[in-house]
């Protein structure tokens, strides 16, 4: 009798995701060091400016409100920002920079040397994202690099989600940025009380 064809389609799903999921805890001492730094540059009054293409406008957009409107009552918002939410500005733009120049204007225009800036790329290859991550560097910015697939050598910190899937990818993106979140937080309080 053979194997049942849902069963082991099920299974395929599950182990697809057990390996990329497991590597975030792998990945703690890098996240933990991101966090560190974020929490840091909100102290001293900084933003944090975050962008991405494609699916990944609703990831910056929900990390934004994350850190903006915290759910956690008790928690503090943090000022955010997705320069992905202004379809006038961006395509504004990009009639002058061109796509892959959207995000690195808008830094240069909105940003401050104390800023983070956050760029997701489920592939790591996003010409835009790079350029914004590139620009903010230029600018002074932390920045912070969730991708997938290739490294961003434009960023500070580069938290890649270990997966050649796009669709894995942005499951681990996702809870990559909550993990952000919660570690910001409780690096922002512990300085509080000191």
């Amino acid at each position: 009798m053979g194997e049942d064809p849902t069963l082991t389609a099920v299974s395929a799903a599950f182990e697809r995701r057990m390996g990329p999921a497991a590597a975030i805890g792998e990945d703690a001492e890098r996240l933990v060091r991101a966090c560190q730094e974020m929490a840091e540059r909100f102290r001293g009054g900084g933003k944090l400016l975050v962008f991405g293409t494609g699916g990944s406008v609703a990831d910056a957009q929900h990390v934004a409100v994350e850190f903006a409107h915290p759910v956690i009552v008790g928690k503090p918002a943090l000022p955010a920002l997705a320069l992905t939410t202004d379809m006038a500005v961006a395509t504004g733009i990009a009639r002058t920079h061109g796509l892959d120049g959207i995000f690195a204007a808008q830094l240069r225009l909105l940003a401050a040397p104390r800023d983070i800036a956050l760029g997701l790329s489920a592939d790591g290859d996003c010409a835009g994202v790079r350029n914004g991550l590139a620009a903010a560097r230029e600018l002074g910015l932390l920045t912070v690099a969730l991708t997938g697939g290739r490294a961003a050598p434009e960023a500070d910190h580069v938290l890649a989600a270990r997966s050649g899937d796009p669709l894995i990818v942005k499951e681990v993106h996702v809870t990559m940025y909550h993990v952000l979140w919660e570690l910001v937080h409780v690096f922002h309080e512990l300085e509080a009380v000191r």
